[in-house]
């Protein structure tokens, strides 16, 4: 529901043709009137408010507050947005591409942990090397169709 909603949010609201409009080209948004310091900082806002919410929820959850809980998970967090189609340079992506990375990445660890020998130093490895393998084709076809 969330992503649905996050979704229509993002391509039918103006706030949200904004967002995508400032993170596709700052200096294109800027020439187009749109305020980029202000969507810029409600962006920051809005990320802060759910990473506070997020860090609540975890302490509720475990009963204590480790700060070191998150510790760890920039990679898988990054390789499913890239791997959901969003460029690392900006200006493409989408929330259900986002999804399907997550889905597709996560499909790819439970395979990994089905093998049963392998460590989790290994579904590391794994998870870098597919990112990378993501990235060198998006780089290739984003050359190919500015040509």
């Amino acid at each position: 529901m969330a992503v649905v909603v996050g979704t229509v949010l993002l391509t039918r609201s103006r706030g949200g043709q904004a967002i995508l409009a400032v993170g596709g080209s700052e200096s294109a948004a800027t020439l187009m009137g749109l305020p980029v310091a202000r969507v810029r900082l409600t962006v920051y806002i809005v990320s802060g408010v759910c990473a506070g919410v997020a860090g609540a929820l975890n302490a509720a959850y475990s009963s204590s507050g480790v700060p070191t809980v998150g510790v760890g998970l920039e990679l898988g967090a990054i390789s499913a947005v890239v791997i959901g189609g969003t460029l690392l340079v900006g200006g493409r992506g989408n929330l259900i591409g986002t999804v399907a990375g997550v889905l597709l990445l996560s499909v790819i660890q439970n395979l990994i942990n089905q093998v049963g020998s392998l460590s989790s130093s290994v579904q590391s490895v794994v998870s870098g090397v597919f990112l990378a393998v993501v990235v060198i084709v998006q780089t290739v076809l984003s050359r190919t169709q500015r040509l």
